[in-house]
């Protein structure tokens, strides 16, 4: 049987200092704090994707920016491969809304920078914030 990774697509909100966080409440994952998002859908462009998730999880409207970066999320059980996304994160500003946990999102926070090293972060997220200079 032949599997591919999945794509999927985050978004990168800083306001006013702080990165909007959501606790995912779903393997893979589930605990970690992540950004918004989450799978693209058939047909469905990257920004659009962006757009959907953000309001899904968050129930904020954004802008999609430029592209944040790109990793690889794989998740192994022993030697077996359980979960292989490809994340695109893109920035994103927030043009309307009332954050709050949906979804898929157990939780919510605004997580001043300084702070972010606090959090128990997905690995993934943790590596594209330290290139981009947020931690």
């Amino acid at each position: 049987m032949v599997r591919y990774p999945v794509p999927a697509v985050g978004a990168v909100i800083v306001r006013a200092g702080a990165l909007l966080l959501i606790q995912r409440g779903q393997a893979p994952g589930k605990g970690l704090w992540s950004v918004p998002g989450g799978h693209v859908e058939w047909g469905e462009s990257l920004t659009d994707a962006v757009r959907r998730e953000v309001w899904e999880e968050t129930g904020l409207t954004v802008e999609v920016g430029a592209l944040a970066g790109v990793r690889d999320y794989i998740e192994r059980d022993g030697d077996a491969v359980t979960h292989h996304f490809v994340l695109l994160d893109y920035y994103a500003t927030v043009l309307h809304g009332t954050a709050r946990a949906a979804d898929d999102a157990a939780a919510l926070r605004w997580v001043p920078l300084a702070e972010l090293s606090t959090l128990n972060i997905t690995p993934a997220l943790l590596d594209l914030l330290r290139e981009l200079g947020l931690m």
